[in-house]
């Protein structure tokens, strides 16, 4: 079962410092809720052994664990140095070049992995490799040839990333690679599947089909850290079920300058739109080495939280870092205190007007009594985690714990803030009895208590998928049975 009391979701990305016996499962008690398999490090079956180990874990525990599998995508890399490194100085000149059969890179030029680069650039245009730390600008295009002037000092070395300052590299978001991790991660039963680089709801779209007709019903992620995709943003959100905001990249090619501005913009953006979002990238990264985060770090995770993400991320803290566990209890416990500063006056201004779906209409209900009779917790009967998908999108003081007896539905509800997930079958019950019986469940639990008012969200015919239209107001007795206070 989740941590009752932290609202915000943790996602850890799993490597090899987690896979020493032991660390999983404590990473899994410290509260991690999700877990993160990245295909664009190691063999696919590295990932798909973590897989099970993640799924074995789980159950020991008592635990909801989603699993996000996330694609490498058409990531633009230089190809190897000779010496496995070379230093540049700035006003060198070096030289980009689009070849298959380039030889290994010296000090004057190094191949590329994009043999359409060329195509892409033209004299003027700044080229940042290596997350920024080594900057080029374009001088000439001469067939596959980029000549380049070094723009500062520098190391680089094999294998690292490629950007364009600013974007326009027209690289498609699906590789032939990608669609084939895809057909992996639907035979492990992944509960996310993360698209990176996307830059058009096309993108999504075609995502989507091929898990689909790879038999996957996973939740689809896009990751936002292209300049394109920022043009794009609300057709790839509507496309999407979570966004990622996917620092790294995105900061490279936007500038560090504009990346806290549109890191508000998207989670705006993913939450008037019913989507979850998940911030990423160096969220604590100095815990990499560091027993402890810096104070900006803390900052940082503090003020992605209070301006609504569902979840926060870890990468190579988990992965590959030296303190794994003491990263996940740092995540936790920034968490913790940033939800402390919500204001739980929830603005109904704010809410969507129009609805066409009573679901929707009977979460915006819940959410008003909630705000103003006080209650301890809203309990939804769900088949697919749609109603506690919307009631996650206000900011309420009020529990939601969503239940179903659909394990696959329970696990894409790991990332949803303010939901907790729990087995309940309510096959072959009225709603009434659901009700009264889920109650007691909790209460023997230990998360409801004698007294609390509950509201509880279900349909009149049970086990439909988008069917809840009807609310009632419970009070939780002495014993644990709840009593109606009326259907409203």
């Amino acid at each position: 079962m989740s941590h009752p009391t932290r609202r915000t979701k943790i996602l850890a990305t799993l490597g090899p410092a987690t896979d020493a016996p032991g660390v999983l499962d404590a990473l899994l008690e410290a509260g991690v809720d999700c877990v993160r398999l990245n295909f664009s490090h190691g063999d696919p079956s590295a990932q798909v052994a973590r897989a099970e180990a993640v799924r074995e874990a789980a159950r020991r525990i008592g635990r909801e664990i989603g699993i996000l599998a996330d694609l490498p995508g058409p990531k633009i890399r230089i190809e190897r140095f000779a010496a496995g490194r070379v230093e540049l100085r700035l006003g060198d000149p070096f030289d980009l070049v689009a070849r298959q059969d380039v030889p290994p890179g010296n000090e004057r030029e190094v191949g590329v992995s994009y043999l359409g680069l060329p195509g892409d650039v033209r004299p003027g245009d700044v080229l940042l490799l290596d997350d920024g730390m080594m900057q080029m600008q374009v001088d000439a295009v001469e067939g596959e040839r980029i000549r380049c002037t070094v723009l500062n000092d520098g190391v680089l070395s094999d294998r690292k990333g490629l950007n364009k300052q600013g974007g326009g590299l027209s690289l498609g978001a699906l590789t032939a690679k990608d669609e084939e991790i895809i057909k992996v991660a639907a035979k492990i039963g992944v509960d996310f599947i993360a698209v990176s680089f996307c830059r058009t709801a096309q993108d999504m779209h075609d995502a989507r089909r091929i898990a689909r007709e790879a038999g996957s019903d996973a939740a689809l992620v896009s990751k936002i850290e292209r300049a394109e995709a920022i043009e794009n943003l609300h057709e790839i959100v509507e496309a999407s079920d979570v966004v990622m905001v996917a620092r790294g990249d995105l900061g490279v090619e936007i500038g560090d300058a504009e990346l806290p501005g549109l890191q508000k913009k998207i989670i705006r953006e993913a939450l008037s739109s019913n989507r979850l979002v998940i911030t990423a990238t160096q969220m604590l990264q100095s815990m990499t080495d560091s027993p402890i985060p810096t104070r900006a770090e803390v900052l940082d995770v503090a003020n992605s939280v209070i301006d609504g993400t569902d979840a926060v991320m870890l990468s190579q803290e988990t992965a590959a870092g030296k303190y794994p566990l003491k990263a996940v209890q740092a995540m936790a416990r920034i968490c913790l205190g940033a939800e402390r500063q919500f204001d739980h006056d929830t603005d109904f201004e704010k809410a969507p007007r129009g609805l066409d779906r009573a679901d929707q209409a009977i979460a915006m209900a819940a959410m008003f009594l909630s705000e103003h009779i006080g209650v301890r917790a809203i309990i939804a009967m769900t088949e697919s985690g749609g109603t506690p998908r919307f009631l996650s999108r206000f900011r309420s003081p009020s529990q939601i714990i969503a239940l179903s007896h659909h394990e696959d539905a329970r696990r894409r509800m790991s990332l949803m803030r303010d939901v907790i997930a729990i087995h309940f079958d309510s096959r072959g019950m009225a709603a009434s009895i659901a009700a009264r019986q889920s109650a007691k469940m909790l209460f023997d639990c230990g998360l409801l208590a004698a007294g609390d008012r509950i509201v509880f969200t279900s349909g009149e015919t049970m086990q439909q998928h988008g069917a809840t239209n009807t609310l009632r107001l419970l009070q939780v007795g002495a014993d644990g049975q709840a009593e109606g206070l009326g259907d409203l």
